[in-house]
């Protein structure tokens, strides 16, 4: 249901603004704010779960869990970072099956090499396209539900630079992909030529204090992208609150200097959806 949602997203016009979360949580969030989709992210995933970095420390199991929490905890589609694959075709069959058990309603698949890199660090490398190529159709060929959206990532601009990134994503087209990412182009010239290349679905992806153009959602839509990520903007802002909140109360000795600027205690139960739990224990006892 959840892939189906999101392929008829696909369908009607305008932009798909899908926010980042690496738990349910924060998922939840963006779903009560109205969004129409939620961007599982690898990286604020890592960030959540073990406390590291994005470069590619967790486990293929380890994401498909945090993948089945955050569909659980939503009804809008999730799509899911599913980095490089965590290995070859098999572990990329390996990890379709897991997603689409876990819910998700699309795999972001890339072409970075062990250990990745985040999509806007230095340091990048990529696996030969024929490889890539494999990939997408394997991840393809994997999927049950014929909704379940493909997304093919190539991080080659930063590493063979953009005409043979465009090279790429056009052989990721023919191998099946449904929706192209383009990561990090430079300039909105450069955002305007992919468009122009490419007749399948883009992604964009903006990252405060990235390479790409920080442009609006209608901006992007304008240019012929489909789907707009916001992969570490909730983890950010959480981030910077967290570290606010802890500093008022070593100065402070207490957290009603900082009470005005966290919710209170009865709406965060009510977002947690207690009432309807509690009913929920009323009707079996």
């Amino acid at each position: 249901m959840s892939a189906k949602k999101l392929r008829e997203l696909l369908k009607v016009p305008g932009i798909i603004r899908a926010p980042g979360a690496g738990d349910p949580w924060t998922a939840r969030l963006i779903e009560m704010a109205g969004f129409p989709a939620v961007y599982m992210s690898g990286a604020i995933t890592s960030h959540t779960v073990i406390g590291r970095p994005d470069i590619g420390l967790l486990t293929m199991t380890e994401m498909a869990l945090q993948a089945k929490n955050i569909s659980n905890a939503v009804d809008i589609p999730v799509i899911a970072d599913g980095d490089n694959g965590h290995g070859g075709v098999l572990n990329v069959i390996r990890m379709v099956e897991e997603y689409e058990r876990a819910g998700v309603a699309a795999i972001q698949l890339e072409d970075q090499v062990l250990p990745k890199r985040c999509g806007h660090m230095e340091g990048k490398e990529v696996i030969p396209k024929t490889e890539m190529v494999s990939k997408i159709k394997a991840a393809v060929y994997a999927r049950r539900n014929e909704d379940f959206v493909v997304i093919a990532r190539t991080d080659a601009r930063a590493v063979e630079g953009f005409d043979s990134a465009i090279e790429r994503a056009l052989a990721y087209c023919d191998a099946g992909a449904d929706v192209i990412f383009f990561e990090a182009p430079q300039s909105r010239d450069e955002m305007e030529k992919v468009a122009k290349a490419i007749s399948k679905p883009l992604l964009a992806n903006m990252v405060e204090g990235g390479k790409t153009p920080f442009l609006k959602g209608e901006e992007l839509d304008a240019l012929g992208f489909k789907i707009v990520i916001y992969p570490g903007s909730t983890a950010m802002v959480a981030t910077k609150a967290i570290i606010d909140m802890l500093d008022s109360l070593k100065t402070n000795d207490t957290t009603a200097a900082y009470a005005e600027h966290m919710l209170d205690f009865a709406n965060l139960n009510k977002i947690a959806s207690l009432a309807k739990e509690r009913e929920l224990e009323k009707r079996f006892q």
